[in-house]
């Protein structure tokens, strides 16, 4: 079993009050990990911790940045077992996907390096005479950074990396579901030379984390908040926020539609949405969660997916490979259920899977859904996905737009320009044509509209999200008054 300590200013630490909570492998139902319980007095230490750190970091220059940054995805590789072990045991996925996530991670912090000299300003023109005016950009200050369980390593280096890169300290809050794979994190970036107090990592019990939250929020020296999670913790996490009038970046929850046209090559549309579907237990911000398949082409698509997600292994993730692992937990897992259920009991059909065993669950295909069912609107997070049949392109557009949530989407046709058409119409941050609507990249302007949230991490986008812009004049020659 792991223990996770906290890490504020440098040093590995306890709670202020000794407290602890244990984070339970839901497969196996024992301890996977013991972690420090953080409560207010300690989100006040590490606050403290950053905003001491932050002169002397907003003052490195951009190159020493870049080199910590590089130096700290080859620490994070250096760890790759250690994060695999942790992933299976606190979040139960497969250890494809927990390595896939250490590789991308490193990915993350090798592109947020990359952007350390590229954080520049403008020279603009003005009336005054004898005036120099330039717009400067500059590091906010202390960033708070909250991260998800289900991507935790690609989610929690995100939180952290641009926000470095930009010359801001930072607060990362792990997930209560993963504290020992988000703590590796501080582990390995303070192994790769990060100073004390640059990054710190707090962890948290289930029970405190609104305490917690509001504290990192509320503290008057955190300048800016960025949250991946649900859209019903990111609406308080940007009330709160909004009351002390901080900037927040919102990556929140999906309900992304792949659209299937009646000219398609069938055969893509397929292993494109079983891929983005299936992924992770289908437990991913961008996962595919409608297919909007033209009802001319239907049946021959529903009878291929279904096929093909029969074939999809699926096992305990700690007893070797497999494609599809556990899901997070309990509860997720009898919600995912649920909205089975409903829609099999509200007249939809079940093509393939659909009983579970505990946390694991097969790749499950619902046909013939419709609005009546909860499936159609409520986000599913889980192996499962939806096909609505449609007639033409402007009721799929209407299907695909017809949901709270805007993150990702898809469209398959084999005419482009066709496709581009509907793209463009669709109501997301994120749209690919003949690409399944899972696909992240570090340098890629990634976010949503709607309930989806607002603001983009990414390359050259994030420098806008972690910077504050001013305006900066000098005055070479003598100045006229009116009086």
């Amino acid at each position: 079993m792991n223990d996770v300590a906290l890490l504020i200013g440098g040093t590995s630490t306890a709670a202020k009050d000794g407290g602890h909570f244990d984070r339970i492998d839901p497969v196996k139902g024992f301890p996977a990990s013991k972690a420090a319980a953080a409560r207010s007095a300690d989100v006040n230490a590490a606050v403290e911790a950053a905003s001491k750190a932050f002169p002397g970091w907003a003052a490195t220059g951009p190159g020493q940045r870049r080199d910590l940054l590089l130096r700290s995805a080859e620490a994070l590789l250096s760890h790759q077992q250690d994060f695999i072990n942790s992933m299976i045991a606190e979040t139960g996925a497969t250890a494809a996907w927990a390595g896939f996530n250490v590789a991308f991670a490193a990915g993350i912090l090798k592109e947020a390096a990359s952007m350390t000299s590229q954080i520049t300003g403008e020279v603009i023109p003005t009336e005054v005479p004898d005036n120099l005016a330039m717009a400067v950009r500059q590091p906010i200050g202390v960033c708070v950074g909250i991260a998800p369980w289900n991507a935790p390593v690609i989610l929690g280096v995100r939180a952290v990396a641009m926000p470095l890169a930009c010359g801001n300290t930072v607060v990362f809050k792990a997930s209560e579901a993963c504290p020992a794979v988000h703590r590796l994190i501080g582990t390995a970036l303070t192994e790769a030379g990060i100073p004390a107090g640059v990054l710190n990592v707090i962890t948290n019990a289930p029970e405190n984390a609104a305490e917690v939250v509001a504290a990192l929020i509320d503290h008057p020296a955190v300048r800016h908040v960025n949250f991946t999670g649900s859209t019903r913790v990111g609406r308080i996490v940007a009330e709160r926020a909004a009351h002390h009038l901080k900037p927040v970046l919102l990556e929140l929850g999906g309900k992304a539609p792949l659209i299937v046209l009646d000219d398609a090559d069938i055969d893509e549309a397929v292993n494109a949405a079983a891929f983005g579907a299936f992924m992770n237990q289908g437990q991913i911000c961008m996962s595919t969660d409608r297919i909007v398949v033209d009802d001319s082409i239907a049946d021959e698509f529903v009878k291929k997916l279904s096929a093909k997600a029969s074939t999809l292994s699926l096992r305990d993730p700690s007893l070797g490979p497999a494609v599809l692992g556990s899901i997070v937990d309990e509860r997720s897992a009898a919600r995912v259920a649920d909205l089975i259920a409903d829609a099999s009991e509200k007249g939809a059909t079940v093509t393939a899977g659909g009983e579970r065993n505990g946390t694991l669950m097969p790749a499950t295909v619902v046909d013939r859904v419709t609005p009546s069912m909860r499936i159609y609107a409520e986000e599913s997070f889980g192996p499962v996905v939806s096909i609505v049949r449609v007639k033409g392109d402007s009721e799929a557009l209407r299907v695909a737009n017809d949901t709270d949530y805007g993150l990702s989407a898809a469209v398959f046709s084999r005419n482009v320009a066709r496709a581009w058409s509907v793209a463009r119409q669709i109501e997301s941050g994120i749209c690919h044509i003949n690409g399944p609507t899972v696909h992240d990249e570090p340098q890629m302007p990634f976010g949503g509209v709607k309930a989806s949230g607002y603001g983009r991490f990414g390359g050259k986008a994030a420098i806008d999200q972690f910077t504050t812009l001013r305006w900066i004049t000098i005055q070479t020659g003598e100045r006229h008054y009116p009086f």
